[in-house]
């Protein structure tokens, strides 16, 4: 690990300020994932800041029923919420689903949102990496590579990588709207549909934040109801991320809305999908899934998705 400096600021402003001011400052929260990363070499910000002391790990109502996330909020307390657990189970499950219980008691939300790739590629750092190491290749794309676990829609040329998260696609299936903090000062919101971003010929560039802007809320619109489920399918049973994970949320008239993990640099949802669902599993997948660009190794997950919501609607 390299020598870096520290700071533990009062307030959202006064943080965001400091990671304006200085170069390759990084926030720390959980730190489940960055210190794993500066271990690695990944990582090597120049400057940490401390945000947990922030006040920012409530979950309060909002005026029209939902539900307002401090990102300081851990998994462990946000999945145990009476409010989450009643009203918005595919949450809880998801984030029951992830990790382990001590990882858990610490990972925050916001930091969970913005967890990055467990591509083997960008963990080695003697393979190219574009997400790494902007222009280096792809290791995924090399002949022989090993691509078992990575994306098979959503991809481009220059990374196949998935993102990790299991509570960002149930996240993605409420229709989460994610609050920051901007380096200026100014508050703004993001749907969490278009915070992660396509790798496109940028990869590097993972979400929509601009360089020292912290997330300080999730806010969970008004349940939605119905039936709700989370399904992981993964190599073991436990600690592992996933092949494949489907969420979903399913009305009495069989209507409703259908995310996947495990597929796509991001939680992947379709509109036009989700209007398939009264019609069965695979309506819902030849539109969810249509250009899929799977490798050799990973194409097994087209299918996989298919009757992981075959098996769930039939549950449902």
């Amino acid at each position: 690990m390299r020598a870096f400096s520290y700071e533990k600021p009062a307030n959202p402003s006064e943080a965001v300020a400091r990671a304006a001011e200085v170069e390759g400052a990084k926030f720390l929260a959980g730190g489940t994932n960055l210190l794993d990363l500066m271990k690695h070499e990944i990582e090597a910000p120049a400057h940490v800041i401390d945000v947990n002391g922030l006040g920012l790990d409530e979950v309060t109502e909002t005026e029209d029923g939902g539900l307002r996330i401090g990102t300081l909020v851990t998994n462990t307390a946000l999945s145990a919420h009476p409010r989450i657990r009643r009203d918005y189970p595919v949450l809880t499950r998801a984030i029951a689903a992830g990790a382990t219980g001590q990882l858990r008691n610490k990972a925050t939300t916001g930091g969970n949102l913005l967890q990055r790739t467990r591509c083997p590629y960008f963990f080695d750092t003697n393979m190219p990496c574009n997400k790494r190491s902007p222009g280096s290749g792809c290791g995924a794309l090399t002949e022989g590579a090993f691509s078992r676990q990575l994306g098979v829609i959503g991809t481009s040329s220059s990374c196949i990588a998935t993102h990790p998260s299991d509570m960002a696609v149930a996240m993605r299936v409420l229709d989460a709207i994610v609050e920051t903090v901007t380096p200026s000062g100014m508050t703004r919101e993001i749907a969490v549909e278009d915070l992660h971003l396509l790798p496109g010929d940028t990869p590097e560039r993972e979400t929509a934040l601009m360089p020292g802007e912290l997330i300080t809320h999730v806010r969970l619109p008004a349940p939605v109801g119905g039936t709700q489920a989370y399904h992981k399918v993964r190599d073991r049973a436990s600690y592992a991320f996933a092949l494949v994970s489907v969420a979903l949320v399913r009305q009495a008239d069989g209507t409703g809305r259908v995310a996947l993990g495990g597929v796509a640099p991001k939680p992947w949802r379709r509109a036009d999908a989700d209007a398939q669902l009264p019609n069965g599993a695979a309506a819902v997948m030849s539109v969810l899934l249509d250009g899929a660009t799977p490798t050799e190794e990973n194409a097994f997950k087209l299918t996989l998705a298919e009757r992981t919501l075959a098996a769930m609607l039939k549950e449902a």
